[in-house]
This record gives structure tokens, C-alpha cells and sequence, in this order.
């Protein structure tokens, strides 16, 4: 546990690393994608660190895991999973969690993270990421879920929250407080996605802060950042723009109470260069410098609003 303020206000001096996120401090990263291959591999840029779709990899040979094991000769790599489906209730995979395990082996990931969602029914997937009706029932299913497979595989899950475009009248909490009873039952860590929060808000009219304030601040592994496209009458997280300045604000107000938590940039659609990525994901770097100077001086900084 890192220390706060009387306003819960972290002030601590170095990268919050936790049981959570395996005793990491991973800095600033991005994701590892296919137009990039090239660049990284020959230009060898300096990144702390690359998040890898576990999918992508759960392969037996051939050149995604060629290229894998290229970018593991030289930078850490943290997987990311987008479809365990913990909100389900079929049987998970055994199949599914052999692989998974075999990649983690490969890797030498610290943790494991992927959504907290439904996604299949009776052996039949989405390959969506659904969002949950927000009940104890659901909340005790799913921990139940996410301790399978962090027995399975033998290192820490952390589970992120989505964004979502519907609700359930059934629901018996907010989505903040489901995240913290789901992480609390699990004992499990949590990547909080700030642009989810940040999209999940303005379609369903909430104050995004309240969000950010509500959930256990200690159990927070990692942060993903994201860029999204706005509609008429609705946001969609599409990964395909830079950060808005809501979302950096938001983002500043989650490492003052998190602490300066790795951060991963999101660009998955509409993918520029590589240097036009890893320069947005840099942008983090003066929020975390903040943080960090007002612990050194002692001095809590006062949250931004959005």
C-alpha cells in the first residue's frame, strides 16, 4: 500500500508496483502491432514496454510468434486477452487455458489482464466484449472465473473494465462498485481504462470522477489510455484517434489517487506510425512526472476536473 494524503491523494516516490501487476514498474507502453513490426525490429526504438494480444500468439509456429520471439530478445512484453469472457457461465477452456499458459511461459508476462465481459453462450462466441448485468450473482461467478484462471496459470490477472452502450434495469450497483466487489471476491488487481470510464459516462450520464474515485485505488496494476469517435447520440471507443483532453484530465486524477501506474496507449484502427504512436503515448510521461514531483515535495495535488 503507497501512502495518501487525509484525501487519499497519493504520495509515494516511484511506480506503484503491487502483488497485482507482479512487483512491476513498467513505465509507459504501447501496443505491439503488425504495421510496426518492421520499424521496431530494425530501428529498435526505445519503449519500456509492449502489450501483446494473447490471441495473436496462442499459435503452435509461424511468424507471429517469430516475430514474438524477436521483440522478447529485447523489451518487456505484458499480454492482454480480449476473450476468457470472465461474465460468462460456460465452462472455460481447457484447451484455451493450456495455450494461454504455454504463452505465458513464452513470454515471461508478469501478469495476465483481460475484460471483465460476457462474450459466449452454449460454446458460441461473439468475439465481442459484452457488458454485465451489474448483480452479486454475476459478481460471484465471475470472481469464481478469474481464480480459475489465475490458479491455472499461475501469475496475477488484473481485469479491465469495458465500455459500454447498454445497461441492465436488474442491476444492483454501479459499474464501479461491481469492478470493486468482482476484484475484492477475486482478490484480483484491476486495469483501469480511463477513456471506457471516460465513454461509458457520456452514454449512460455519469460523472466519470465518481468512477475514478470508487474503486480500490490499491488493486490498480495498469491504465490504458485511448482515443474514441463521437456520434450523434452516442461515444464508441474505437482506438483509432489520439486522447482527448478529457481523458488526460481523467487520467491525471487516476494516478493522483492510483499512484503513477504503468499506462499503455491504445491505437488499434486507422494505426499511424509508429513514432506518431509512441509520441502520444509520451504525453503521459508529464502526468506522471506531476505526480511524482508533488510526492517528493509532499504536497497533494488537488484533483482536475473534466
Amino acid at each position: 500500500m503507497h501512502p495518501t494524503s487525509p484525501s487519499g491523494v497519493f504520495l509515494g516516490l516511484s511506480m506503484p508496483a503491487n502483488r497485482f501487476n507482479g512487483f512491476t514498474d513498467l513505465g509507459i507502453g504501447i501496443g505491439l502491432r503488425v504495421p510496426h513490426y518492421d520499424h521496431i525490429l530494425s530501428k529498435k526504438p526505445t519503449v519500456d514496454w509492449f502489450e501483446v494480444i494473447s490471441e495473436n500468439y496462442m499459435v503452435d509456429a509461424g511468424r507471429p510468434l517469430a516475430i514474438l520471439d524477436q521483440i522478447l530478445e529485447q523489451y518487456q512484453v505484458v499480454q492482454h486477452g480480449v476473450s476468457m469472457y470472465f461474465g460468462s457461465t460456460d465452462p472455460m477452456s481447457r484447451e484455451h487455458l493450456k495455450r494461454l499458459k504455454c504463452l505465458v511461459r513464452r513470454t515471461n508476462t508478469p501478469f495476465l489482464s483481460d475484460h471483465l465481459c460476457w462474450g459466449s453462450v452454449d460454446g458460441t462466441y461473439t468475439h465481442d466484449l459484452l457488458p454485465m448485468p451489474y448483480t452479486f450473482a454475476a459478481a460471484k461467478n465471475t470472481a469464481e472465473r478469474i481464480k480459475h484462471v489465475q490458479d491455472f496459470c499461475e501469475v496475477p490477472v488484473i481485469v479491465e473494465n469495458v465500455s459500454s452502450y447498454a445497461e441492465f434495469h436488474i442491476s444492483e450497483m454501479s459499474e464501479w462498485e461491481f469492478l470493486s466487489e468482482v476484484a475484492e471476491r477475486a482478490d484480483c488487481g484491476i486495469l483501469l481504462d480511463v477513456n471506457n470510464i471516460y465513454v461509458s459516462s457520456m452514454n449512460h450520464s455519469f460523472n466519470p470522477m465518481d468512477y475514478v474515485n470508487g474503486v480500490p485505488h490499491e488493486r490498480v496494476g495498469q491504465i490504458h489510455l485511448a482515443g474514441h469517435s463521437k456520434y450523434e447520440r452516442y461515444i464508441l471507443d474505437t482506438h483509432d484517434h489520439a486522447v482527448i483532453d478529457p481523458v488526460w484530465k481523467l487520467y491525471a486524477h487516476a494516478i493522483k489517487k492510483c499512484g503513477p501506474t504503468a499506462t499503455l496507449l491504445e491505437w488499434d484502427a486507422k494505426i499511424p506510425s509508429f513514432e506518431e504512436v509512441h509520441s502520444e503515448a509520451l504525453k503521459a510521461r508529464k502526468y506522471l512526472d506531476a505526480v511524482r514531483k508533488a510526492a517528493l515535495g509532499g504536497k497533494a495535488i488537488q484533483p482536475a476536473a473534466v
